[in-house]
């Protein structure tokens, strides 16, 4: 009955430890895919105006901002909301106006669906646009030709509301290649070069930001003010945590609730650890007084049964690690788990040494705690009727 027992409580610590193991090591994987696709598209560092929403592109000067250390590609960017027309369907889209160093600052090469990434080829200019975009547009990039005619409808700018007048200036434009970001991108952007942008919007010399992608061995908190420090108090410096902050918090405040909720469980199967700790004071109960009779004090027998909780618990731990790592590694090399609705792509897996530090240290505390109380209160129980 006893070994029963006690089966029944190292089998519930190792499936509440894999488990938090493997969970641990999803939501590692899925921060770092979010981190990925919403990092990749957005620059790492951008310089905005702090009123307004554009600014002469000569109030900063781009060859200080390349000449801090740390700072490896700058793109100007123009930013607008447009109208996208193919044939007989309109969709309201995003338009980014950039230089074509915002390809390698956004890794587009990596995101691409299909066709060519370019922005400017043979005196032409070309747009990249989001995959899902395209398709409600009816378009696609055919092989032969190479690239989809679009037309985009931009607002004048300043324009003034006339019966009769036409707010929107027009221009078609070659659309190259598509890509896949995330669902925001997907759906309503498009990527320009920048002097599109500037005529079709009549912007002039004028721009919405700066783009910049950092060397990852810098700190980006460093970098940060050192830049703000130099465009002064009209300009903001954000970095791509700061736009899409929401996002990366709620995807840790999800990872913390599933802790908690687990950390439960185990309280819950920590009980099958009291009932074996009791069961085996209640077996060896007659033999304590024979204990006392050979000099054994109530500390060494209260050490007995609170090793022995520890043990139980530890066999627990140990399997639970070496059953969840096994699971991750075997997704993470083979990729048997793949996500929905992602063309068979693996399910992403992250694996950190600070989560079984995480896991070892709750689970080794509440296992203190689950073995150390019930042998407390058997002995104190034991020498009040003795």
């Amino acid at each position: 009955m006893i070994n029963t027992i006690t089966m029944i409580s190292v089998v519930g610590i190792t499936i509440i430890t894999a488990a938090l193991v493997i969970l641990l090591s999803a939501f590692n994987g899925i921060e770092k895919m979010i981190e990925n696709l919403y990092s990749d598209f957005d620059a790492e560092l951008m310089i905005l105006p702090v009123s307004g929403k554009t600014f002469h592109e000569d109030a900063i000067d781009l060859r200080k901002i390349r000449a801090i250390q740390g700072v490896e590609t700058v793109s100007r960017q123009i930013e607008e909301i447009v109208v996208v027309k193919h044939e007989k369907k309109w969709v309201n889209a995003k338009m980014f106006g950039v230089d074509s160093s915002f390809l390698e600052i956004s890794n587009t090469q990596k995101h691409l669906v299909d066709g060519i990434p370019v922005l400017k080829m043979d005196g032409q200019d070309f747009g990249i646009v989001g995959a899902t975009l395209l398709d409600k547009l009816g378009g696609y990039i055919p092989e032969k030709v190479g690239y989809e005619l679009v037309q985009i409808y931009a607002p004048k700018r300043d324009a003034k509301m006339r019966l009769g007048s036409n707010p929107f200036r027009s221009r078609t434009l070659n659309i190259s290649s598509r890509v896949n970001y995330n669902r925001e991108v997907n759906a309503g952007s498009i990527v320009v070069p920048i002097d599109f942008a500037k005529e079709i919007l009549n912007y002039g010399d004028d721009i919405s930001a700066i783009c910049l992608s950092i060397d990852d061995n810098m700190d980006e908190g460093d970098l940060k003010s050192e830049i703000s420090s130099l465009v002064g108090e009209g300009f903001k410096v954000r970095s791509n945590y700061e736009k899409n902050e929401l996002i990366f918090k709620t995807s840790k405040s999800e990872k913390i609730i599933v802790i908690v909720i687990l950390l439960f469980i185990f309280i819950l199967a920590a009980f099958n650890l009291i009932a074996s700790i009791t069961m085996l004071f209640v077996e060896k109960k007659d033999n304590l007084a024979t204990l006392e009779s050979f000099g054994a004090t109530r500390k060494d027998m209260f050490k007995i049964f609170f090793y022995e909780g520890l043990l139980i618990s530890g066999r627990g731990v140990l399997f639970g690690l070496v059953l969840g790592y096994a699971i991750c590694f075997l997704q993470f090399f083979t990729g048997v788990l793949t996500m929905p609705n992602s063309g068979g792509e693996a399910f992403p897996i992250g694996i950190k040494w600070q989560d079984t530090l995480l896991i070892v240290s709750l689970v080794g505390f509440l296992s203190f705690l689950f073995s150390y109380i019930p042998a407390k209160i058997l002995l104190k129980k034991y020498s009040s009727k003795s």
